[in-house]
């Protein structure tokens, strides 16, 4: 529970420059790649990187899993991947209330659960074949990830930058796109694509994140 604890912790970082992030899957991939490679070549704090690694995994396994639900008409297995996807968002801002204050935790799990709601939404206007409520929802993604960037930026300036966060969570928003519209259209194949290239993405996040935290709080990363 302390390794979780901390690796929720450092969802709080982004410890380099990065170019902007476009919101597209592919864009996102090649920007995020030369990232990798630049802190692949100095690793730091090995255990929080794998640690958040393991947490944005699930984030996006859980999402995943709901749309599949959604797809089969499994309400038990819809509502046990809404239950888990809250559960990983609870445990990131329990850990931000542990370095930044109670308020603090308070205001990042309003704001994951706003990234939620708007997955939440995507997911089902797509199911529904409602066109109005899959834009409305990558609307409301994205403005949540211009809050979520903010908050991040207001915590540590130096090492979050905002545009760089928000255009991480752009390019993120836009996988969940892609990966829902193909499950609902049974395209697996193209869905096994953006699966991976979903997953790649989380993991450079969570290296950069890494490095973030080592930087913030250098006493503590191991």
């Amino acid at each position: 529970m302390k390794s979780l604890a901390l690796a929720c912790a450092i969802a709080l970082g982004l410890g380099m420059p990065m170019a902007t992030f476009a919101a597209t899957p592919s864009a996102a991939q090649h920007a995020a790649h030369a990232t990798h490679q630049t802190t692949a070549a100095v690793p730091q704090a090995p255990k929080l990187h794998a640690a958040l690694r393991a947490l944005w995994h699930g984030h996006v396994v859980n999402t995943r899993a709901y749309a599949m639900a959604v797809k089969a008409g499994d309400a038990a297995a819809a509502a046990k991947a809404e239950h888990d996807t809250v559960a990983n968002a609870q445990d990131i801002a329990n850990a931000v209330a542990g370095f930044y204050g109670e308020d603090a935790g308070k205001g990042m799990m309003k704001l994951l659960g706003g990234h939620w709601a708007g997955v939440k939404a995507l997911t089902d206007a797509a199911h529904a074949g409602n066109q109005a409520g899959i834009d409305k929802a990558m609307q409301d993604l994205s403005a949540n990830a211009g809050e979520i960037a903010k908050f991040l930026h207001g915590a540590n300036p130096d090492h979050w930058p905002e545009a760089t966060v928000d255009g991480l969570l752009l390019a993120h928003a836009a996988h969940h796109k892609a990966q829902v519209t193909e499950i609902m259209a049974g395209n697996m194949t193209a869905e096994a694509q953006t699966w991976k290239a979903m997953q790649e993405h989380m993991n450079t996040i969570a290296d950069a994140l890494a490095g973030g935290i080592a930087a913030q709080f250098p006493d503590k990363a191991q």
